[in-house]
């Protein structure tokens, strides 16, 4: 496991030396919560855990704050609100302000064959622009190949639940398990053995933002994924802790 937990921290205090990590060929990486002081000094903005990656030579200060900024490339899970001549208003969360969404950034869009959305649709997009002197504009298409790449509408039978934004961070994660210590989707799916009544069939849309849509055929499904998402990120499960509650949830839906 490359990801490892360090102190506490809290905004305005000088890092120890010996808690930045150092690669030989990779640049330090600072992520969210932290800020570099010229020359050498790289301080915490926010409280939260020290978090460190050395195979990427990354640091970070992992906060489970209610307020969500955005940052460009972020994927985020947002409501429609209206339609603007140009564009559509979409909802990134109760304390931030609304996104555009172009009416052409999705795959294939032109005047006449652009989507149209009512308000209250969910939209996963990604964010293409975003600083503290504008709104954030979204995009549902990769711009270097014209692709969606599974961004757009939200369409079928399923649910959106609320999760923490540090949560939807690990969820996003490469390598979700190993390095965000999150494994309850794998244990549902019926991808770890010695799980008995595994194998729910459904499919998942993180968002950045603290949102993440369920979706399956099956509505007890979606309850017990979204159930085991909430309760693993409101009590902290490690990993066994997953294993037992997941275990519980499957023997309930029998």
């Amino acid at each position: 496991m490359t990801t490892s937990t360090g102190p506490l921290v809290l905004p305005g205090e000088a890092l120890d030396p010996s808690l930045i990590p150092s690669h030989p060929k990779h640049p330090l990486r600072l992520g969210p919560g932290l800020r570099h002081i010229p020359p050498s000094d790289i301080v915490p903005t926010v409280a939260g855990q020290l978090t460190t990656n050395s195979h990427k030579n990354s640091l970070w200060v992992e906060a489970n704050s209610n307020r969500y900024i955005p940052q460009q490339n972020d994927p985020i899970l947002a409501t429609l609100l209206r339609t603007a001549p140009d564009s559509y208003l979409l909802t990134l969360s109760p304390h931030t302000a609304p996104a555009s969404l172009p009416h052409l950034a999705f795959e294939g869009a032109t005047k006449k064959t652009r989507p149209i959305l009512s308000p209250g649709q969910l939209v996963y997009a990604r964010v293409a622009l975003a600083n503290k002197h504008m709104d954030p504009e979204l995009e549902c298409v990769n711009p270097a190949t014209g692709k969606a790449d599974g961004l757009g509408p939200i369409t079928g039978p399923g649910c959106a639940f609320d999760i923490s934004l540090g949560f939807a961070r690990r969820l996003l994660m490469a390598r979700s398990r190993e390095e965000g210590g999150v494994g309850v989707l794998e244990m549902l799916a019926g991808e770890e053995p010695g799980i008995t009544g595994g194998g729910l069939s459904f499919e998942t849309a993180v968002g950045r933002n603290g949102r993440v849509w369920v979706g399956s055929e099956s509505a007890a499904t979606v309850i017990v994924v979204g159930r085991a998402l909430q309760e693993t990120d409101r009590n902290g499960l490690g990993m066994e802790g997953q294993r037992r509650f997941v275990k519980k949830l499957l023997r309930e839906m029998k």
